[in-house]
This record gives C-alpha cells, structure tokens and sequence, in this order.
C-alpha cells in the first residue's frame, strides 16, 4: 500500500516537474518575435546610418569596412559568422567625355558629366567618394556619329525606325532608360549597327511628368542633373569564371574570350542625366517621333534624326581582379541541422545605397538579433539558418553566383528555402515574388503582421486590397540575388520589399539619397518589412511546408 501511494506521489511529482520545466511551446517563441518587445527601431536605424555614411562600391576600402561591421553584428550574435572572399573581374571608369556638335550658328557642347548636391546635404563631405557616371563592363573606345533617337531601344522600336526608314548603321543612339535592361539597350543597339550609346532618364518616366513637378529633395522624382548608372553585363558571376567558383588561383577566362562570350557590349555607352538627354534630344532633326515615344509636358519635340546633332562619345575603363567579400553567418539546426534556410541581402551599392541595398541590409542584421534574443531564452530553430551578405550584386550577382557555385551540390541537395531581401523599404504598400511552393506560405505570414502604415490591418489586407487576391509575381531574369538559387540549382526562393520601385536614381545613385528626413520614414516603415522577413523564418523552421 504505501509503495502504491508513494508512486503515485512520483508520478504527480514528476508531471508538475514536466509542467514547471518542460520548455515553452515554439508557438510562444512565436508570438513573442513577432511582436515589439525585441528590439525598437533605434538599432535597426543604428545599421541603416553605418552602413551609408559612404559610399562603397564593390571592391572599395569602404565597402570592405561594411563587411567588417557585418561580420561584428553577426558574431555579437552568437553565430558562427565568417568571410568567403573571391577573386573576380571588377571594371571602374578611368576617364569619359561627351561633346555634342550642334549645327551653326549654336556652338558646341562639352557636358560636364556631374550629379549636382543639394543645398543642405549632410553628406556633401563625402560626395567626392562617388565613382563617375559610368556603365559597369562598358567597352572602352571613343565613337563620333550622328545621333539617333531610339526610344527605349526594345527590339519593337528598331522596326519601328526601321518602317519609318531610318537607318541606324553608324550611328550613336540615344535612348531612354525604363523599359528593358540597360545592357539590353546597348547590344540591341550593336546588332542595329550602331556605334555607341548613351541612355538617359527622361522626365516622363523618373522626374514627374514635367510640369510642375518637384524632384529630390523635395519629391521623390529624379532631379535634372540625376544618373541611372549599373552594369551591362548581360550575364551573371565573375565573366571570367562562368559556371565555376572564381577562387584564388583559379582558371579564368582571358578578357578576349569574355568579349566572345557576348555577355559584354562591344560598343561604348555612356549613362546621361535627363536634362543632357534633352539637350541632345533638342539637336536631333528629321522625322517627328510617334506620339507614345514623345516626352512630357514642357520637353522638346522629339525627333528620329540621323543628326544633325553629332556626339563625341569618349569612355575608357579600367579592369581589374578584385577581392569581394561575402559574410556567412550559420545558426545550427536541433532536429533537421542538413537542412538549409537561407536569408540572403547584398551589400555593396553605386553609391551609398540608403534604399537599394542597406534598407535590406539593416533589415538582415536586425533579424539576426532578434533570433538570438529568443536563443537566449531557450528557443531553438528547427532547420539550419544560413544568413548572407552578398558583394558586387551590382556588377551582375557576382557575391551570390560565386557561392552558389562553390556550393552547388550542398545546396541542391540541403537547401530548404532562400528568401532574399534587397531594396527593402522605398515606401509604403507590400510586394513579393516567389517560385509556386512559397505562394501559400507568404499569403499566411502577411496575415499574421500588422501593417506598418495602418494599424487596424494586416500587412495581408492591405496587399490584397480590391483585388480580392494578393498578386505574387514569379522570379524570372537576374533581377537580384535569388537568381543563382532559382536558375542554377532550383532552389525554392521569395523576393519581398515595401513600397515597389524607386522612380528617382538618387536613392540609389546618388548622395541626395542621404536625407536625414528619408532615412528616419525609412525606419519607420522597416519595423513592419524586419518582422514580416523574420516571420517566414519562423514559419518555415516550425511549418512542413516542403514535406520534409
């Protein structure tokens, strides 16, 4: 009899001593994440203004500096974080020229090429820091031709001139940027038979209509004197490495047989600001130019030519094989640790990148503390987390490309899911892209996050919006760092950001993207955009969603 009560007594023991000491349910760690008690928007803020105070293209002493806070953020985190630097093909502009011959009496023009600074800019110290206006791989040479006006320079705008009997062979065209990738633009131009380009930003597209409209930093439209620069790289990873790992000592292609690749131009370009685009625009005669391929309000007529206008087109680059950095940081699995779910961001931008790519960068680094605070108390994540900060996406996802390739078959077969943040905050509004399997899986995380800019809904509602059905685009080209996942190895992967596309270069391109006022309503929408990025994370670890 008593052996009998004395074991019930260890039974009731031990189950009290279960319901004291068995760990939370991943449902608590759950909540507790998703909502505000983790962290404010001081840190995260903290991270946006490090990471931009200067400019650091790829392959810069600055942008080295960047990774050497990243590398600090992610070990203060407990993780095991570390560099995977490679050895690729980088090119800088060394000197560029453009001059425009006018008929007479008008004389000619020598643009000066320069991206004005704002009246007040806080950051004008370091403006000098800015590479020049240039076209990453662009081909050196010095071109002098008639100029053309091409529209966006699609394949349909060259039969267009084409049955208009315009004769592009010889000439330098002029077109303007939106439509179809830059490097796009300059190799339709080379099989038209062109021999050179310069593309510009017109007012239409990125400076507000005309008009009375009012550009940074007043507006959010690209001022006159504003510059879409980038790579026309038509390819992906280092040029001279194609489809192996470009490590120190490695094989490479010599800069020939890249030219034979057809991946880079084989004709000079040049980027222009909107203002010059429209003075050249202004020299062009011949034909009136269809009405949908006219400018806005208060632009000048435009015409097809040839000519009479005649460019000058100068551009000499400089190559080298240059050092990128990529920082890993890895939080080991408890039940399913072969099992990879990778978040990955770039970090080297054209100029200081306050949107496009350390909004997301900041973004990153906030979600790696955060999930160490929930280590702290105990949590624990399912699934591998692999957090990554890629270099020299700009030049054509070179960080990313080159790790995927080192890494092909350890990711094809362990790699859950890659969710890639990017430009993550230009303003308000929800959007993603997405492979299939991860369509329900967004759906259900943006119904659980409030909206950032309204409190009475769900990030999900206002996505949704009248539509009735959240519209999830399909990742398709090179657009950002998910392309060597999806294309390469077939890796399920999300691309997710708030506000859609930045109309203006200067958030971008330029130091007028360094405005203490964007930065801070950048902050405030970011806190939705960190906890919506986190919470796939969570979702993915704690959901079978792949059935594995």
């Amino acid at each position: 009899m008593f052996k009998a009560i004395a074991a019930t007594f260890l039974a009731i023991a031990t189950s009290f001593s279960i319901l004291l000491f068995s760990p939370p349910p991943k449902s608590y760690y759950h909540s507790l994440f998703i909502s505000d008690s983790l962290s404010d928007n001081v840190s995260i803020s903290h991270h946006l203004y490090t990471l931009t105070r200067r400019p650091h293209v790829a392959g810069s002493q600055a942008n080295a500096e960047a990774a050497a806070y990243v590398l600090s953020t992610l070990s203060s985190c407990n993780m095991q974080a570390h560099i995977v630097s490679y050895e690729v093909l980088l090119t800088y502009p060394a000197s560029r020229s453009l001059t425009l011959t006018r008929p007479p009496p008008e004389p000619p023009i020598t643009f000066d090429l320069k991206q004005e600074i704002y009246d007040g800019d806080p950051y004008a110290d370091v403006a000098n820091e800015v590479l020049p206006t240039s076209h990453a791989y662009a081909k050196s040479g010095s071109v002098t031709g008639a100029v053309v006006y091409v529209n966006y320079g699609r394949l349909e705008d060259y039969d267009t001139l084409k049955e208009m009997g315009v004769n592009v062979t010889g000439t330098i065209v002029l077109a303007r940027y939106g439509q179809i990738y830059r490097g796009d633009i300059v190799m339709n131009a080379f099989d038209a038979g062109a021999i050179g380009a310069l593309v510009y930003t017109d007012r239409k597209d990125y400076g507000g209509g005309g008009g009375d409209a009012k550009w940074f930093p007043d507006d959010k439209w690209m001022p006159p004197t504003g510059v879409q620069v980038g790579t026309v790289y038509n390819g992906s990873g280092d040029p001279t490495t194609p489809g192996w790992a470009s490590t120190q000592g490695c094989e490479r292609l010599s800069v020939e047989e890249v030219e034979r690749s057809g991946d880079v131009p084989l004709i000079p370009s040049l980027p222009i600001s909107g203002a010059d685009g429209e003075t050249i625009l202004r020299s062009i005669g011949g034909q009136i130019a269809k009405d949908d391929w006219q400018g806005s309000n208060g632009a000048p007529t435009y015409k097809l030519g040839p000519g009479p206008g005649v460019v000058n087109l100068n551009y000499n680059g400089k190559q080298v094989i240059a050092t990128i950095q990529n920082v890993i940081g890895v939080i080991e699995g408890v039940e399913e640790p072969d099992r990879f779910v990778i978040l990955g961001n770039h970090r080297d931008a054209w100029t200081f990148g306050a949107v496009d790519p350390n909004s997301g960068t900041a973004a990153l680094l906030e979600v790696a503390q955060r999930l160490w605070k929930l280590q702290r108390i105990g949590w624990k994540p399912r699934r591998t987390i692999i957090l990554c900060n890629w270099d020299a996406e700009e030049y054509g996802l070179t960080g990313s490309t080159e790790w995927v390739e080192e890494n092909r078959e350890l990711l094809a077969s362990r790699a859950v899911a890659y969710l890639n943040v990017d430009c993550a905050v230009s303003g308000a509004g929800f959007h993603a892209a997405a492979t299939p399997q991860l369509d329900e899986l967004l759906k259900q995380a943006a119904q659980q996050i409030q909206d950032p800019d309204n409190s009475s809904q769900t990030i999900y509602e206002q996505w949704v919006g009248s539509t009735h059905s959240p519209v999830i685009g399909r990742l398709g080209g090179a657009g950002s760092d998910y392309a060597a996942f999806v294309q390469h190895i077939g890796v399920p992967a999300a691309d997710m950001l708030f506000g859609g596309g930045t109309p203006h270069a200067s958030l971008k391109n330029k130091s007028h993207c360094k405005d203490t006022q964007y930065i801070i309503q950048c902050m405030m929408t970011l806190s939705g955009w960190k906890i919506l990025v986190t919470q796939c994370f969570i979702d993915m670890l704690q959901w079978q969603v792949f059935g594995v």
